[in-house]
């Protein structure tokens, strides 16, 4: 039995129940309002705990492993390892300035006010790039600080930019990319990490899965080694006779981000009547 922590509320919350839900785990006493629920068919229990909380809960071995975003584990400097990033709650860690302001480089930053919620990521790269600076903590609404004369600039988490144009903000400097992980208690013996691995194992099949595609087309049997020459299947095709004799029914797995390329040269070399499809789960 291990014990997995996840964010009670916020961007993570609804993504890592997700995830574990394509991964066929069930919940029971599911309600964020008890805090803890368990698993009925995978030896797990699960916690809902403040994102900021759940590095040092790991680190104290109240939960086994958690999910939670590498920025966050970096701000608590929670002793705890990375197992295995997620793929979403992708963001950046950046200093932005006011649009009017010069800037350079890092440099540019020397004697000025910086306001964060993340003031030990940042302390610990100014450290490293020999730039003093004012670290002004703060919590929530970063991005107005320059605006009210509280800071020249300031360090915060970016996803689109569009809250950085509407407060007058340009990006600088990005210093952390970010994303969801799982991170693990470091004295965890052989039983529950044999469980952690299996868990990984069902999270691997359902993001790898995300990637592909699952395609069938109907193939004239003279254009089937031009079809498979194409088409950059796991390793082959499969190919089956339809009832209409001289055609063939070709079935292959191709990725996402060469999805529209293909389909357009399987169509050009004579592919017809063509099926895609999502793939839930996908074991290498």
């Amino acid at each position: 039995m291990i014990t997995l922590a996840i964010q009670k509320k916020g961007r993570l919350a609804e993504k890592s129940l997700e995830l574990l839900e394509h991964c066929g785990i069930r919940l029971k006493n599911g309600s964020r309002d008890k805090l803890k629920a368990a698993s009925v068919n995978f030896p797990l229990d699960l916690l809902f705990l403040r994102d900021d909380d759940i590095p040092r809960c790991v680190e104290d071995g109240i939960a086994d492993i958690g999910i939670v975003g590498d920025n966050v584990v970096l701000e608590t400097r929670a002793s705890v390892e990375r197992v295995l990033p997620l793929g979403f709650g992708k963001c950046r860690l950046s200093v932005a300035v006011p649009k009017q302001v010069p800037y350079a480089d890092i440099r540019s930053l020397e004697g000025k006010r910086i306001a964060t919620s993340y003031s030990n990521i940042l302390q610990d790269y100014l450290d490293k790039t020999g730039v003093r600076a004012d670290i002004h903590p703060i919590s929530g609404s970063v991005e107005i600080a320059p605006g009210i004369n509280m800071a020249d600039a300031i360090f915060d988490i970016v996803s689109t930019g569009s809250t950085l144009i509407s407060n007058g903000l340009k990006e600088v400097e990005t210093i952390l990319e970010s994303e969801a992980a799982i991170y693990r208690h470091r004295g965890l013996g052989p039983e529950k990490l044999a469980v952690i691995d299996k868990l990984c194992f069902r999270i691997q099949s359902v993001n790898t899965a995300k990637d592909y595609k699952y395609i069938l087309l109907n193939v004239p049997n003279e254009k089937l080694d031009e079809i498979c020459r194409i088409l950059p299947g796991m390793k082959s095709p499969t190919i089956m006779p339809l009832g209409d004799a001289g055609w063939s029914s070709v079935h292959s797995v191709i990725k996402e981000d060469t999805f529209w390329e293909i389909i357009e040269q399987l169509k050009a070399a004579g592919a017809q009547g063509l099926l895609v499809t999502d793939i839930e789960k996908m074991i290498l």
